[in-house]
């Protein structure tokens, strides 16, 4: 159960200026297991009745602030209904990502069968709670040092702080900004720097975490436990993270360093593409997450959108036939134009300015920009020859606890091959912003001697035309589907299924069942394909 609900509040006790108390409900009105959003003076809470007991945390996700309510409840977690995110609803701390803060937490009380819960003045002010961290303490010679400046650095290093390490944490990024919120620069190109930050540079000072900026490290010795800088600089380091995350993958056809010929990186990049196309004709290559992404965001931007692709269908391998088809539809009523089946073959351009983009099947297309998103490599060039072992794709080794195949260096995110307990412990490279937090999260962990293992279940999404696509588990080699709702309708939930079993699901419009699908995966229960192929969905629901 998950609704909303005004409470018939009344102000807090005599004597009690700083607090309001007010009665949202019955004992009678929530069952175990349930949820209900009430409001206690002006602010909305979340109430919750889990394993006997109530407890009260803030009702807005500190992802992108999705109501909780309408989320999933498993035991004493609720799983936010857009990203996947998860909060323990007992102490409001975040357990599973995407998010970096948790949520405030509120006093309930039980009189004469009837809920009370208690908001300080001051708690009403928040709608996220940062948990409690330490910093630097004075004669502890260690030293961590990690290098990028994605989430994976960005959890590990706040994952330290919050556990009391009171070394040295230096975070080097090529980046010329402090972490930031990467998959929103696909969505909303005309981004404004500051705010997609995901920390100001005042917390970074108050918790004693060093970011230097504009740096990349040239090399690793392993046994000197020191890093190279591109500008020479030699650091030590006591333990290491790896988390350098991937590059777009850059065109390779004549043509291709033509101007207005762009990769999407780095706000500035966004900001770029944004101007660039605005007005103009734009071709964008590549029929997966960024390059669909893109083309939806340029739909109200460029003059024309004309979208390349090697497959027959956008999506094709990773959400499916079915689903490409959708999306292809959705934006050719946005006057999309589609050329499927087809490669770039050659950019011509004039003035060394693109003019026109040649497709191998001959079609030649007007053009004034070209964005390409063709895929990834991972950013592991400084590593090879080394101590540190790679796969033959460039991805870096580790186990469970990520830790590399050399003692004192770990690695998480976007650039590692961990092995996924989802699928029986299957090594793999998933680069999913939540999957790189969970990741720099156990890798702090375990830097302190923790030995905690990944079990994260994989959770993205995708948004086109404001419309949001989630996903859940790891379908690689799915064989088949089972779709729930309608594609033209664009409500439905696909069930992707591989030896009888469900092994992903995606949605559109289907909320809270990919969340609810999440949180089975991570109970470590099996989805049959009878069950999703049962019309009473109610099973979802299920503990």
């Amino acid at each position: 159960m998950s609704a909303k609900r005004t409470s018939t509040g009344s102000q807090g006790k005599e004597g009690d200026q700083d607090e309001v108390t007010a009665e949202v409900c019955h004992v009678s009105e929530l069952q175990d297991g349930q949820m209900l959003e009430v409001e206690v003076g002006q602010q909305k809470v979340l109430l919750v009745r889990s394993e006997g007991e109530y407890s009260a945390v803030g009702s807005l996700c500190t992802h992108y602030g999705a109501p909780l309510s309408k989320g999933a409840l498993s035991g004493s977690k609720v799983r936010c209904p857009w990203h996947g995110a998860c909060f323990n609803v007992k102490t409001g701390d975040i357990e599973e990502y995407p998010g970096l803060d948790s949520l405030p937490c509120y006093k309930v009380k039980i009189e004469n069968d009837k809920v009370f819960v208690t908001v300080s003045k001051k708690a009403a002010k928040l709608v996220k709670r940062v948990k409690e961290m330490g910093s630097r303490v004075a004669g502890v010679a260690h030293t961590v040092l990690l290098i990028g400046g994605g989430p994976a650095s960005l959890q590990c290093a706040d994952t330290l702080r919050q556990e009391r390490y009171g070394g040295r944490i230096i975070m080097v990024t090529r980046d010329a900004l402090l972490p930031y919120d990467k998959p929103k620069l696909s969505k909303m190109m005309n981004v404004d720097h500051n705010a997609v930050l995901l920390r100001q540079k005042e917390f970074f000072q108050q918790y004693d975490i060093e970011v230097w900026t504009r740096r990349q490290v040239d090399s690793v010795d392993t046994k000197q436990r020191t890093v190279t800088l591109s500008d020479g600089l030699v650091q030590h380091y006591d333990q290491l993270l790896i988390a350098t995350g991937c590059r777009a993958r850059a065109l390779n056809c004549p043509g291709a360093t033509l101007e207005n010929v762009r990769l999407l990186q780095t706000p500035e990049d966004a900001l770029r593409i944004h101007q660039a196309c605005k007005g103009h004709r734009a071709v964008i290559v590549g029929t997966s997450f960024i390059g669909m992404e893109v083309a939806s965001y340029l739909t109200e931007n460029a003059a024309s959108v004309t979208v390349v692709g090697s497959s027959e269908l956008p999506y094709q391998k990773s959400l499916g036939p079915d689903i490409g088809k959708m999306t292809m539809q959705m934006l050719k009523e946005k006057k999309v134009e589609f050329y499927m089946s087809d490669g770039v073959a050659e950019i011509r351009g004039k003035d060394g300015k693109v003019k026109e983009v040649v497709l191998k099947s001959g079609v030649v297309l007007p053009a004034d920009v070209v964005v390409a998103g063709i895929g990834v490599v991972p950013n592991s060039e400084f590593l090879k020859g080394g101590a540190i072992e790679l796969d033959s794709k460039g991805a870096v080794i580790v186990d469970k606890c990520m830790r590399t195949t050399v003692p004192g260096v770990f690695s998480a995110g976007d650039v590692t091959s961990f092995p996924l307990a989802l699928r029986g412990n299957q090594r793999v490279n998933i680069a999913h912003w939540q999957l790189a937090q969970a990741q720099g999260r156990v890798a702090a962990l375990n830097m302190l001697d923790r030995h905690i293992e990944v079990d994260s279940v994989p959770f993205f999404w995708t948004v086109l035309l404001g419309k949001s696509i989630r996903y859940t588990g790891y379908g690689e080699g799915y064989t088949e589907t089972v779709l729930k709702g309608n594609l033209e309708e664009r409500k439905f939930l696909v069930f992707y299924i591989k030896d009888k079993e469900v092994v992903a699901a995606a949605s559109l419009n289907f909320d809270p069942s990919v969340s609810q699908v999440a949180n089975k995966m991570a109970a470590g229960k099996v989805i049959t394909k009878a069950e999703a192929e049962s019309e009473d969905l109610s099973w979802l629901k299920m503990p």
